[in-house]
């Protein structure tokens, strides 16, 4: 029976257009946190209508992965730390987002400019919130793609707030290739404007990721100091000249500063309560 439900199960898998091993896995996951005293093979190959051995296959790579523990007597599974410490980080990027987002729809009322808060992943920056602004012909980016650091503003605000030697591991890996002609490609010129980042708190982008958008973004930090994200808006040069992008400097820092706050970062580094 288990053997017919597999092949069954392989069919639907095709039919899904997902990839087996991948689906299975994630069935196995979540019946493993339903089982609150852990679950056996032979109880997640019934339950999930898998041969024992492909349970067995695919539970032993969550394990070494530490997804998945085996406890000591039994021979029963549960979930592994790793699972929880990945819960708590999209917990913490749930909450930054909800505490973000009030923020950029009132930057983006007053400038009347596309708001955007975004966060460092893995050499990229990724859009966690975005809001529209008032003003006709809105950018047209999305949540969730990753963009490059080295010529946008919410990048630059970033890469700023590296150590040395991240900075360094940075440009030693990342090529700058140009995707507008005033896009930054000699490191040396890049840690000029970085220098210039971390001296004014500031960072703009002027037509370097695209050419016809400007972008001016602040670094946000939460009540340990450290740079938690940063906070920009972004606009069709022909309507942020300038001129205009200056004026809206002062809203966009007025908008990190009030969301750092929201995080518990106070002027002097100190959390609430301290120093």
């Amino acid at each position: 029976m288990a053997a017919a439900a597999d092949v069954a199960d392989r069919g639907a898998g095709r039919e899904r257009g997902g990839i087996q091993s991948i689906e299975r896995a994630f069935a196995i996951l979540e019946e493993v946190a339903r089982s609150r005293d852990g679950v056996t093979l032979a109880e997640l190959s019934k339950r999930l209508g898998l041969h024992t051995s492909t349970v067995f296959h695919l539970v032993q790579t969550m394990v070494a992965r530490g997804y998945v523990r085996q406890m000591r007597e039994g021979r029963r599974y549960r979930i592994g730390r790793p699972l929880f410490a990945l819960a708590a980080a999209a917990r913490d990027e749930i909450e930054l987002i909800s505490l973000a987002t009030p923020v950029l729809e009132h930057l983006s009322a007053v400038t009347g400019e596309t708001g955007h808060f975004g966060v460092w992943s893995g050499g990229s920056v990724v859009v966690l919130a975005k809001t529209p602004g008032a003003g006709a012909f809105q950018m047209a980016s999305s949540v969730g793609p990753l963009r490059p650091a080295y010529c946008t503003g919410l990048g630059k605000a970033l890469l700023a707030a590296l150590a040395p030697s991240q900075l360094e591991h940075y440009l030693a890996t990342t090529e700058l290739r140009p995707l507008s002609p005033h896009t930054t490609v000699e490191p040396e010129r890049l840690r000029r404007q970085l220098e210039e980042v971390r001296r004014d708190g500031i960072a703009f982008d002027d037509g370097e990721f695209d050419p016809e958008v400007r972008c001016v973004a602040v670094p946000v930090r939460d009540f340990t100091g450290r740079v938690a994200g940063a906070l920009g808006i972004s606009g069709p040069i022909w309507r942020l000249s300038l001129a205009r992008l200056q004026e809206c400097a002062a809203l966009v820092r007025a908008a990190a500063d009030g969301l750092s706050g929201e995080l518990g970062f106070t002027t002097n580094g100190a959390g609430p309560g301290e120093g």
